[in-house]
């Protein structure tokens, strides 16, 4: 499609119907735009249409009502186009995407942005023309101006890359400039739908030439031929079009039967004397999987478990699923999953991370084939809509994926798995919705009347109180399944049992030389990816800072550079101090590289992988590193905390826990709960079969209470210490949180602005629930100061929509005072 903003569209006055239109923009209202009267049969709520906003700009917009009251305040512009036959966001949707705008306050544009797949959003492409409208005369024009006006004649559109490679320079917008001044050009808007299906190039005898008489012609004539004699032959090996004329039909690949060796000329020859056609299908990109039989025992302890689980739904419609890592959950939930779709419902499987769906959707592969499609952001974005297409259209009773996966368009859900709901990567952060996975599948639940379990070792503090307080179900298992038992925790004090020159505890070292003997296989985990977390002069100690942002830049070995981890600033290794000049810099501190380069150099023969960010960037890089090391290819992993999510393999004895005293003490309500998660968790990785494992926790804290909770197994009781601590200073979940930061590229003016708004917030809220403003930890990113503000409502006191309604109000109002104006102001609800 082309649009041409230097003339009118012309206008139907037939039109009578108004459409109210969600732009994929953070707009407190929705637009109102006109339906062209061609189209007043066709749309529909739900429908996708390209509509234009402001001048130039064109969108994908997703109605939302149909109506007759045109706008008062403006004049309704007419919808461009119709992308749909058929509604791509149902009821189900729509319900979901306007609580989440609601909830976490929000823009209900932000919510369709972040739902909807990228390929089916359109993208616009501005282009060059000349102006048919004016005579050019080649002296009114420079060098460059007449090497454009040339190439527009030869080729007749230019996009602005293509200019900028005609004239060899980055910049054009000045040259463009100067030809709309000289009237020269004109600038117009192609608009492109990114969402290619995939096609394969197949051949097939033509019809009138399938028939045994036909054939034997066609033989005679090619007898001296041989080569296109050999194409027929080979085709007739691979499709019986005679006895199956249907196969003939549906044809061949191309690419199968040229592998075969034949000419393709000869094949070209063969189409064009009518003998073939070629054609064209369409193909799905998602790879296809066939069901095979699980050979698999329930426990007793499992199977009171899944019958428990069946009787808390009869009455509760949430329930927590608190079984200790190796107890076997997952075949839990296949036959959960089994009984769901066997009564002709949808189920929605979600993990926290892609790095927990490789190893879990190869075992759901094997149960339900064909039957499930997986989602998830390294998916491209044509296979990302091929399952959202496939969703729509009901093909996929079960699907696996990440915490996008609740933008689907479900209409028949009947049950809802959040494996490790503890998991604070369910957890959005930027952009707008921040919204929270786990507590998004529970609404989604409630607008489908689904089933909602929630699963894992170390349940939430949230979680926990709200089961365990009757208002959800609760089902415990607390055994492994079959002879495994739980491992070995060892705390080892860093501080005096310490390898000199590295960050290995000498008994940890030894342990791993005595696992490698023995074949055994080890996992080592450290929260830090990177060579070193910073380098720093042993002169002055200055450390070498993000220019950007208030944080150390990562020394990255296998790169050779310093990045930043917050902005992604990257750049070389200096050779000399920034502020005294000296030479001597030295990294400090420990990643993942600096910890297998320390293996590699005590342990040569091992064969040993990391897994963190930075070897996991391609698509399949997950797969092949699991792969390699559950067949036994790798003999030490050393990774973050993919590591620690639910992988499971039966030849790890033993897990080594590095700088776990860094996330103990870190300043939040939730450390000692991530902590606590974090050890057990990475425990569970160690001993899954008969063998016993063990875990070596390096810490100079291990009299810690949550340290002493997971080395001696106390989860109720640590939960308990928890609980109560958290309803003593009012935290979740005896309160909500609101976190507000007010960002400024001044320092000072954000300051000022966050103080004005919090002074504006506690006149209503008062001061013991308005905290703050306080600068984080971390007060610069990108460029900008932060400035925070916590806002925590006690349960059952302040109506929560009220208050958030309060909220909006003074943030609008700030943004109306003139200092303030610059100022970028971000709502997050339920900060984890």
């Amino acid at each position: 499609m082309i649009l041409d903003f230097n003339n009118n569209a012309p206008e139907d006055i037939r039109a009578t119907l108004f459409a109210d239109i969600i732009l994929p923009l953070p707009l407190p209202r929705l637009y109102t735009y006109r339906i062209p009267f061609e189209l007043n049969e066709l749309v529909s709520p739900g429908s996708r249409v390209v509509v234009q906003f402001g001048k130039k700009k064109i969108y994908t917009g997703i109605i939302a009502k149909l109506h007759d009251q045109p706008p008062k305040v403006y004049e309704a512009k007419l919808i461009l186009d119709l992308m749909d036959d058929h509604p791509i966001v149902n009821s189900y949707q729509m319900q979901l995407f306007e609580w989440m705008a609601d909830y976490y306050m929000c823009y209900l544009g932000e919510v369709i942005h972040a739902g909807l797949p990228s390929g089916l959003k359109l993208s616009s492409e501005s282009r060059i023309q000349l102006n048919p409208h004016k005579e050019l005369d080649e002296e009114d024009f420079n060098e460059l101006e007449l090497i454009t006006i040339n190439q527009l004649k030869t080729k007749g559109f230019l996009t602005y890359e293509e200019l900028a490679q005609l004239i060899n320079r980055k910049g054009v917008s000045k040259l463009i400039k100067q030809l709309i001044e000289k009237e020269a050009i004109m600038i117009y808007e192609r608009i492109i739908d990114k969402y290619t299906p995939k096609t394969i190039k197949r051949v097939r005898i033509i019809k009138e030439q399938c028939s045994e008489k036909a054939l034997e012609r066609i033989f005679t004539e090619l007898e001296k031929k041989p080569k296109q004699l050999d194409v027929l032959l080979k085709f007739l090996q691979l499709v019986p079009a005679i006895t199956s004329p249907e196969d003939n039909y549906l044809g061949l690949p191309k690419s199968k039967l040229i592998e075969t060796g034949i000419s393709n000329s000869s094949l070209k020859t063969l189409i064009k004397n009518h003998v073939f056609e070629e054609f064209e299908t369409i193909e799905s990109r998602l790879t296809e999987h066939k069901e095979s039989p699980i050979d698999f025992t329930f426990s007793i302890q499992q199977e009171a478990a899944r019958d428990a689980i069946l009787s808390q739904f009869e009455s509760k419609d949430i329930v927590l699923f608190h079984g200790v890592t190796g107890s076997g959950k997952t075949e839990i939930f296949i036959d959960l999953i089994q009984k769901a779709i066997e009564n002709g419902t949808q189920v929605l499987y979600l993990l926290p991370e892609i790095a927990l769906t490789t190893q879990i959707v190869s075992r759901l592969k094997k149960a339900f084939g064909e039957r499930m499609a997986v989602y998830h952001s390294r998916y491209s974005d044509n296979e990302r809509v091929e399952v959202y297409k496939g969703v729509l259209n009901d093909d996929f009773p079960l699907i696996v994926g990440v915490r996008s996966s609740i933008f689907l368009p479900f209409s028949n859900l009947g049950m809802i798995i959040v494996d490790e709901e503890h998991d604070s990567s369910y957890k959005q952060y930027e952009p707008a919705p921040r919204y929270n996975a786990r507590d998004c599948a529970l609404m989604l639940g409630k607008i489908h009347h689904a089933n909602v379990l929630l699963g894992s070792a170390t349940p939430s503090v949230e979680s926990y109180y709200h089961a365990t307080s009757q208002r959800w179900g609760y089902v415990p298992l607390f055994e492994r399944y079959g002879n495994a038992q739980l491992p070995k925790l060892n705390p080892i004090d860093i501080r005096y049992d310490h390898h000199a020159g590295s960050s290995f505890s000498k008994t940890l070292l030894s342990e791993i030389e005595i696992r490698l003997k023995a074949k055994e296989q080890i996992i080592l985990f450290q929260n830090r990816r990177g060579y070193s977390p910073f380098i720093q002069c042993d002169d002055c100690e200055q450390i070498v800072m993000c220019p950007n942002c208030n944080v150390s830049l990562t020394y990255h070995m296998y790169t050779n550079e310093m990045r930043c981890h917050y902005c992604g600033h990257h750049q070389g290794v200096p050779t000399n101090c920034d502020a005294c000049g000296s030479p001597k810099l030295n990294t400090k501190g420990t990643g993942t590289e600096k910890i297998e380069e320390a293996l590699q150099i005590h342990f040569p023969e091992a064969v040993i992988q990391r897994m963190d960010l930075d070897t996991t960037r391609k698509k399949n890089s997950y797969q092949s590193i699991i792969d390699d090391f559950e067949t036994g290819k790798i003999d030490l992993l050393v990774g973050t905390q993919m590591v620690t999510k639910g992988l499971d393999f039966d030849n790890v004895s033993l897990v080594g826990v590095f700088e776990i005293d860094r996330m103990l003490y870190f300043p939040d309500f939730r450390a000692q709960e991530k902590t606590f998660q974090m050890l057990t968790q990475v425990s569970g990785r160690a001993g899954r079969k008969e063998k016993v494992g063990s875990v070596i926790i390096q810490t100079s804290s291990s009299s810690n209470p949550t340290i002493q909770a997971v080395l001696n197994n106390e989860s109720e009781k640590f939960y308990k210490t928890e609980i109560n601590e958290r309803e003593e200073f009012n935290y979740p979940p005896f309160s909500r949180i609101i976190k507000i930061t007010v960002r400024h590229e001044d320092r000072n003016k954000g300051n000022q602005a966050a103080t004005h708004l919090s002074m504006m917030l506690k006149t209503r809220l008062t001061e013991t629930r308005v905290l703050g403003p306080e600068e984080p930890g971390i007060n610069r990113v990108r460029n900008l100061f932060l400035t925070d503000i916590l806002i925590k409502i006690e349960r059952g006191t302040l109506p929560l929509e009220k208050v958030k309604t309060f909220i909006r109000e003074k943030i609008e109002e700030i943004k109306t005072h003139k200092i303030h104006k610059k100022c970028l102001y971000t709502i997050d609800v339920d900060p984890s």
